[in-house]
């Protein structure tokens, strides 16, 4: 049986790509804002493009901030993609402009220090020991990013036994920066999967299969 996956439509994010991306996959697709709709579904995908703080502005227009951390209070699986995982950290700096975040990790979005920006194009990751996001995959897979900021230092510590620490894969553009995070019923990517071609496909593939 596919499995039911909304694509928050809150005005920010390339919504119909991600929407033939997971058909793709296999998944039954939905785009909306509707709050019982999001709720209700086996996945959301929180997309995302643009500035930090108008992203955050746009999602709570929807009560999109709501959606998502009702859904993970609940352990109910959310996928953020672009400026759809950078959201999901503490604050973001643009233009020396700090705006909060939703928090889910600790951490600022910051400017990519690097001799071209935006990065723009195909990279290679390497990813956590032990990803389920690029299972199947080998080190030498590319991912079509474009950005021009980015998490350049993972924060988060976890050192209680019972709990298990966020998987954090990295890539470099300039510097190494955050490139996907797997934490429990919450993933996310810089890039986009929905353009990374059969690389992508994979990974929204490993996805549904967590749901």
């Amino acid at each position: 049986m596919s499995k039911s996956v909304v694509v928050l439509d809150y005005g920010f994010g390339n919504v119909r790509s991600a929407e033939r991306a997971l058909a793709r996959a296999g998944a039954e697709v939905e785009i909306t804002a509707d709050y019982d709709r999001a709720m209700a579904a086996d996945g959301l995908l929180v997309p995302g493009v643009g500035a930090f703080a108008a992203c955050m502005a746009g999602l709570r227009s929807v009560r999109g901030d709501w959606i998502t951390g009702r859904r993970l209070a609940g352990g109910r699986p959310v996928l953020g993609i672009c400026v759809g995982m950078q959201i999901l950290f503490a604050r973001g700096i643009e233009h020396g402009v700090e705006s909060d975040g939703l928090d889910e990790w600790p951490g600022t979005v910051e400017p990519l220090r690097a001799p071209v920006v935006p990065h723009m194009g195909w990279n290679t990751v390497k990813a956590a020991a032990g990803s389920q996001a690029f299972a199947g995959l080998d080190e030498d897979s590319r991912f079509y990013f474009v950005h021009s900021y980015a998490v350049r230092q993972w924060e988060l510590e976890v050192r209680h036994p019972a709990i298990a620490a966020p998987r954090v894969t990295w890539s470099t553009h300039g510097e190494p920066f955050v490139a996907a995070v797997e934490n429990g019923p919450l993933w996310a990517t810089q890039f986009h999967p929905e353009k990374s071609g059969d690389a992508g496909a994979q990974v929204l593939t490993n996805w549904l299969g967590t749901l």
